[in-house]
Order: structure tokens, then sequence, then C-alpha cells
């Protein structure tokens, strides 16, 4: 029988269950970000913290729509929220979404 041969730059994988367990949690990262205007809100968020007036004015969205979209996004932990009186700003919540999406940004945003 042919021996396995492994890339000696691949990374080492932890075992299945903890894989699986891994991949549910990568899966439903990706159902959050897979609505077109959660990820364009996450997008918008990239750079900057932002009142949801703000963010308003960026997206094709009612405020309404708009509020429950950061409902998901704040309840799922991509992003937090800060008050200052009355308005509320919002930015995303980790070093790990803002890496995701600056990768994104970088593969399908750029301007050619």
């Amino acid at each position: 029988m042919d021996q396995l041969v492994r890339n000696p730059g691949c990374r080492p994988h932890p075992p299945p269950d903890e894989m699986e367990r891994h991949a549910d949690q990568a899966a439903q990262f990706l159902k959050l970000m897979a609505n077109p205007h959660r990820l364009m809100i996450l997008c918008h968020l990239l750079d900057a913290e932002l009142s949801v007036s703000e963010l308003n004015q960026h997206l094709p969205l009612s405020q309404s729509a708009l509020s429950q979209h950061l409902a998901v996004l704040r309840n799922s932990g991509l992003v937090q929220t800060r008050r200052e009186q009355q308005t509320i700003y919002y930015s995303l919540a980790s070093a790990e979404v803002k890496a995701i999406m600056a990768e994104l940004y970088e593969q399908f945003c750029r301007p050619d």
C-alpha cells in the first residue's frame, strides 16, 4: 500500500471531534456574513466606528431593517456597541472579524 506523503508545509490538524466543532463555528460565522446587507454593514465598520444614522447613509435599507441586521450581528458577537448620550455607535467586535473583513475587502472590494 502506498504511504501517505505529507506536504512539509501543511499545518497539523486537531483531532476530528475538535475539527468538527471548529467547522460548525466557522459555518455559523460564514452564515451570518452570507447576507449581503450584513456583509456591507461589516465592510463599512472595517475602518470606523459608526452610528446607525451614519450607517444608514451608506446602505439602501430602512432604519428598521438596518437595526434588525445590527441586532443579529450584535447578538452573534460580530459587532459591539458604545453609547454616547442618545447615540449608539457600532464597531467590529474582534481582531478575527477585522482580519476576515480586511481579507474579503482585498479580494472583492479593492478598486481595480
